[in-house]
Order: C-alpha cells, then sequence, then structure tokens
C-alpha cells in the first residue's frame, strides 16, 4: 500500500459514493490502481441460484462465469467468506479475490491483481477487504437508480413471478453479533409462492416464512399481499399473533377462502433468547443443538385467509447460544416423488446435523442441493424456501 494507507480508504469510500451508478466498478478500478497498484479488477456478482459467479461488463453481455463449486479461488472466497489470495504465472503478482457483502448479505467477489507485497503487512489485505465491503454498501444503493447490477447476476431470464418474489426479499442473509442468518428460495428463476422476510429492532428479530399456494402469478400476488399485509401489521407495534390476525383478514378478504398461505411467524427477544412462533400452515422448524437435529413440536394453526376472522396464539420456547434454527416450506419436508420415499424429516435433520459447522449460507443452500439430487437435477417441481438461523447470543 501507499503511505497515505491510513487515510485513503476514507478517500476512496468518499469517491465510490459520488460515482454514478453504472461507474462502481470504473471507479473501484481506478482506485485501486491508484492507492494499492492494482493491475486489474474484476466485480463478480452471484447469480440468483448461488451456482456461478458472473462479472459485470457492459450489458447486455457478460464475461465468462465463475462456477461456485468448482474448486477455483474466487468460488472458495464466496463460501468462505473471506478474502483468498492466488498466486498467478506473472512473477511478483497475486489476484486477492475479496467477499462483497452488506451486513451478511452475501453479493460477489471482487478480484483484484496486484503486486505480492501490497497484500504483506498487518494491514494489506484488511484494507483491501474493507474496500470491497464499502462497494457491497454502494451497489445496494446503486440498485435504486440502474439495473446493471441486477441485470448482471442473471445467467438466464427470470420468470415474471420469480421477478415479483425476489424483489419482495430482504435480502439472502444478515448478521449481527447475536445471530447470523442464511437463506435460500428455488427454483431461483422460477420461483412463484415461497418467501421468506425479516426485521430486526434493538430488542427483537421477526422472521416469517410464506408458503403462498397456486403457482407462476396466481402464487407471486398472494405471496406479495401476505408479506406487506405482515409488514404492515408488524410496523404498527402490535403483537404476533396480531400481526398473523391482521394479515388473515387481508387474505380473506381478497380471496374468499379460495385461496391461502401457510406461514411460519417467529420472533425473538434478542437479550434472551425467548421466542415466540405462531404455526399457521405448512412451514416446519427445525433445531441444531448438541450435534441433534429436531423438528420443534407446534401447534398447527389455520393457514393464513382460509377462514375469516381467525384467532391465532403464539407458543414459545428458549434458544440457547450454539442453537441453530432452520425453517423449511412445504416444497422441502414435503416433497415426493412417485418412485420413491418422501424427502422427508430424516433427510433434514441429517442434512442440518452435517453442516452444523458451516454457515448459515451453506447450510440453507446444501438443503437445497440435497432435494435437487432428490428430484434428479435440474429445477424443482415445486419453490422451495429455507432460512437458517445461528444464535449466540448477547455477551
Amino acid at each position: 500500500m501507499n503511505k497515505d494507507s491510513s487515510t485513503w480508504l476514507g478517500v476512496a469510500e468518499s469517491a465510490l459514493r459520488a460515482a454514478p451508478p453504472t461507474a462502481l466498478v470504473s471507479t473501484a478500478s481506478a482506485l485501486l490502481a491508484k492507492h494499492a497498484q492494482a493491475a486489474q479488477v474484476h466485480l463478480l456478482l452471484a447469480d440468483y441460484g448461488l451456482t456461478v459467479l458472473q462479472p459485470v461488463t457492459h450489458l447486455p453481455c457478460t464475461g465468462d462465469a465463475t462456477d461456485v463449486r468448482d474448486g477455483g479461488a474466487a468460488g472458495r472466497a464466496f463460501t468462505a467468506e473471506a478474502p483468498v489470495i492466488e498466486v498467478t504465472g506473472d512473477p511478483g503478482m497475486v489476484v486477492v479475490h475479496l467477499p462483497v457483502s452488506v451486513r451478511g448479505d452475501r453479493l460477489g467477489i471482487l478480484s483484484v491483481h496486484l503486486p505480492e507485497h501490497a497484500t504483506r503487512g498487518a494491514s494489506g489485505v484488511l484494507e483491501l477487504a474493507a474496500f470491497a465491503t464499502a462497494l457491497g454498501h454502494e451497489l445496494l444503493v446503486a440498485e435504486r437508480d440502474t439495473d446493471l447490477y441486477l441485470q448482471a447476476r442473471r445467467r438466464k431470464r427470470l420468470t415474471l413471478a420469480a421477478e415479483m418474489q425476489w424483489q419482495l426479499l430482504p435480502g439472502r442473509g444478515f448478521s449481527r453479533e447475536e445471530f447470523t442468518l442464511g437463506a435460500h428460495l428455488e427454483p431461483a428463476y422460477a420461483v412463484g409462492g415461497d418467501n421468506f422476510d425479516w426485521t430486526v429492532t434493538d430488542d427483537s428479530l421477526t422472521i416469517t416464512v410464506t408458503d403462498g399456494q397456486g403457482h407462476g402469478i396466481q402464487a407471486a400476488l398472494l405471496t406479495n399481499l401476505t408479506v406487506n399485509a405482515l409488514r404492515n401489521a408488524r410496523r404498527a407495534g402490535i403483537s404476533l399473533e396480531d400481526q398473523a390476525c391482521l394479515a388473515d383478514q387481508a387474505v380473506y378478504g381478497e380471496y374468499g377462502g379460495k385461496l391461502s398461505a401457510p406461514t411460519l411467524l417467529l420472533s425473538i427477544d434478542l437479550a434472551s433468547g425467548l421466542t415466540h412462533v405462531v404455526d399457521a400452515g405448512s412451514p416446519q422448524l427445525f433445531r441444531l443443538r448438541d450435534s441433534t437435529a429436531q423438528q420443534v413440536p407446534l401447534d398447527a394453526q389455520l393457514p393464513l385467509g382460509m377462514f375469516e376472522e381467525t384467532e391465532y396464539r403464539a407458543e414459545q420456547f428458549a434458544l440457547e447460544p450454539g442453537d441453530r434454527l432452520v425453517i423449511v416450506s412445504s416444497g422441502v419436508h414435503a416433497a415426493q416423488r412417485a418412485d420413491t420415499s418422501a424427502f422427508g424429516e430424516r433427510a433434514l435433520r441429517e442434512t442440518i446435523a452435517a453442516t452444523r459447522s458451516a454457515s448459515t449460507h451453506e447450510t440453507a443452500r446444501s438443503l437445497v442441493d440435497g432435494l435437487v439430487q432428490y428430484h434428479g437435477g435440474g429445477d424443482l417441481p415445486s419453490d422451495a424456501a429455507v432460512v437458517c438461523l445461528h444464535w449466540r447470543g448477547r455477551p
């Protein structure tokens, strides 16, 4: 790094904020060339299926994609969520692959070709990693004004229903000192009714997983109504039970019981780990504790919108530091093939237990991978949503 390495990050962050939305990559390249002697800089964004990293170039074309799981350095950095230094054939030069993430939501990788000596010392790679994080924050802001980065993530066209669902999500991950979240949807480019949502305050974390009935646009419209009704009720500051009741009324008012939206609602007290849950339908909850994964027994209540003015009640249980919660939609736990047994609880428990040391992102992805293999590969016949929470609790 240059002599002004203690201050260049602040200058770089200001330059990124001032850059036009479509010029973030070129601005990042110029900044890293000036302050880190970078010869080349490439931004690779994870596609919707989290299977490849796609370089951001001039649309409508992108460069060659990098498979996340082929053992390459960029894929390892993305999976491990940590910088990876790759030795090149050019003497004295290396490529540093830096995770681009925002509060635990993985966006992609920033690959920087630079002299090996620039990565030495206590601060070299750490400063580059901080720059990649700053770039990630600006990418999310830029997506309000340009489709460039959303389009660059796509290896094929999304269905309209999938477009609606992805725009509804809060992200695919979130992290703070008490917990880490990771989540995934499949089929990524054709999902219809499944959805997850979360929000956090200083005191609590609320998670919902919705399993909208039907397929395509019909399912997407139902889920959009349900999720926004839940958000509207939640933002009014009412209890978890009343959130379910008001969303139930909104769905019934629109569909008259012809369609319903099975939903699992959780509210976790961040200070104590006390969890309140309303089981309004088919999503199931599993807990991993002391290497043992078990389904959390809950009193099944009616899906949202099935009947008019349904009353809901919350149950509660306590989380302990180290616990892992996994929520799966019916497309996961009820998957069934005509020629074999159901995917079922056993496969879920075994996969959750086997991935206890993996990140929440990789646990969610492993469950979906197992489901895809169960169906023989390719797109899934039904929507599948998985949310994984690793609980640490407050110090």
